[in-house]
């Protein structure tokens, strides 16, 4: 038992000493003050908080999206202190909200994609739209058939490429439906009485994306609740499901977490495994068609 406790006591040191290093940034100390949390609360975060602030340093100065160093493009991975625990979400920057604001246009092309206006000139598009063809070809509602999870950078048409099988499909009555995931959470907490006519539609219709993973903020409820439910249900009734991210499978498990603990991990873990049980991993690095 003294061991342990002598374990615990070194460890409880060694938090509360990268702590007070990182305190020495005024940057890091202005931050920690923003969340107006105790120093025992912030002392467990210390390594994301510094992870906060070299997003922050990347910000300065940035003249556009295009310049963007941080990890997930147009965000910043952005703490919030709430019930004695500090979360991290993507927080988007100013320039990724005036590209989203302008992406009517884009909706409209995105609904009206056709396979016959896709741009093969790009060779590094070339699997991804073999293997969507191939996919077309072979597609039965009733069989089971692996969905895509797509990730890419930014802009490289995407949700474009997903949303023109979903069109083709549909004239062969096929039912499918394409959800911006960050809108999607927003809206149910908006229209919480229509919760459970949104999930079951979105748990049985033939085919799902769920377009931009990892750009929402992620809680217990959203990723647990929301995601996990749907996904469950989705794999159990072998459902076609798709995702468009700008994170690769890894980078998404990280976003999944809600904190450092060792069940929240485990959660974390499980939304992962159930994306590799519906879907094939492709990525897809092309020029960016947003410009």
């Amino acid at each position: 038992m003294l061991e342990i406790n002598s374990l615990k006591a070194k460890g409880k040191s060694d938090l509360k000493h990268n702590f007070i290093e990182a305190c020495k940034d005024q940057k890091f100390k202005r931050l920690v003050a923003t969340l107006k949390c105790s120093e025992e609360v912030a002392m467990k975060y210390t390594s994301s908080l510094e992870d906060t602030v070299s997003e922050l340093n990347n910000c300065d100065g940035c003249k556009g999206l295009a310049f963007c160093k941080n990890r997930l493009e147009g965000h910043v991975y952005y703490p919030l202190y709430k019930d004695e625990k500090i979360t991290f979400s993507y927080a988007p920057c100013k320039y990724y909200k005036e590209m989203k604001s302008n992406e009517t246009s884009a909706f409209d092309e995105i609904k009206n994609a056709k396979f016959k206006d896709i741009d093969i000139s790009d060779k590094n598009r070339t699997k991804v739209i073999k293997w969507l063809t191939n996919f077309y070809k072979e597609y039965e509602p009733s069989k089971k058939c692996k969905g895509l999870f797509l990730h890419g950078n930014f802009g490289s048409g995407k949700t474009y490429l997903i949303s023109a099988l979903f069109n083709e499909l549909k004239k062969n009555n096929v039912d499918s439906e394409i959800v911006y995931y960050p809108e999607l959470l927003s809206d149910i907490k908006e229209d919480f009485d229509n919760y459970g006519n949104t999930m079951n539609y979105l748990k049985e219709v033939d085919l799902l994306l769920i377009d931009d993973i990892g750009a929402e903020k992620v809680t217990e409820w959203s990723r647990d609740e929301i995601l996990g439910t749907i996904l469950q249900s989705r794999m159990n009734n072998y459902k076609t499901t798709f995702f468009t991210s700008n994170l690769n499978i890894e980078e998404l498990e990280q976003h999944l977490r809600v904190s450092s603990f060792s069940d929240d991990q485990v959660k974390a873990r499980r939304i992962i495994e159930r994306i590799k049980q519906l879907t094939v991993d492709l990525d897809l690095v092309s020029e960016n068609r947003r410009k």
